[in-house]
């Protein structure tokens, strides 16, 4: 059989079957405009050929599974997205480098923030637990609801010198609480 004169459907049904010859055709007709795509895009002969290779190594290992309806667009696709995996491969290789050459990460700094927040959080909510509960009510309405004084004493029906004594306790116990955190409050 001239594998040759075979349309690209054609070739694909011997393919799925196992026809070893089929693949061939298939890798003579399209291994080099493959290869061309590639090298354009990598600027490297050897990733070309190697990224080339893998695509068809796994279009023998999937043959009997796979779904082609088109094989040109198929295997231009296919190379478009290991050309796109391969480059993200060389953009993490590259943020590794760069991560075992600085030591620190964005993402380090990200965590180390996120568990400072959490700690000083943590650590405040506590204070206020253990404020007396008019103490905690006028301090969580000033600090936490931003009302000022003068709506708190409204709002409570109290003077607003009573607010503002409830006030300065509940940082002078905060400060007590959170001396692990100088400057914080």
């Amino acid at each position: 059989m001239e594998y040759t004169v075979l349309s690209d459907a054609a070739l694909v049904k011997l393919l799925q079957t196992g026809d070893d010859e089929a693949f061939q055709a298939i890798y003579r007709k399209y291994w080099q405009p493959l290869f061309r795509v590639a090298r354009k895009k990598l600027y490297s002969q050897e990733n070309a050929e190697e990224l080339i290779q893998d695509l068809f190594v796994d279009l023998w290992e999937r043959r009997e599974t796979i779904q082609i309806d088109e094989l040109e667009k198929y295997l231009f696709g296919a190379v478009k997205y290991k050309i796109l995996n391969h480059i993200k491969a060389l953009l993490i290789r590259q943020k590794y480098e760069n991560f075992k050459n600085t030591g620190l990460t964005d993402y380090d700094c990200e965590t180390e923030d996120f568990l400072a927040y959490e700690d000083l959080s943590k650590a405040i909510e506590l204070g206020i637990a253990h404020l007396p509960d008019k103490t905690r009510q006028i301090f969580r309405l000033n600090r936490m609801e931003n009302q000022s004084v003068r709506q708190i004493s409204a709002s409570l029906c109290i003077p607003e010198r009573t607010v503002e004594y409830h006030i300065t306790q509940s940082l002078r116990t905060l400060r007590f609480h959170l001396k692990e955190y100088v400057g914080v409050v």
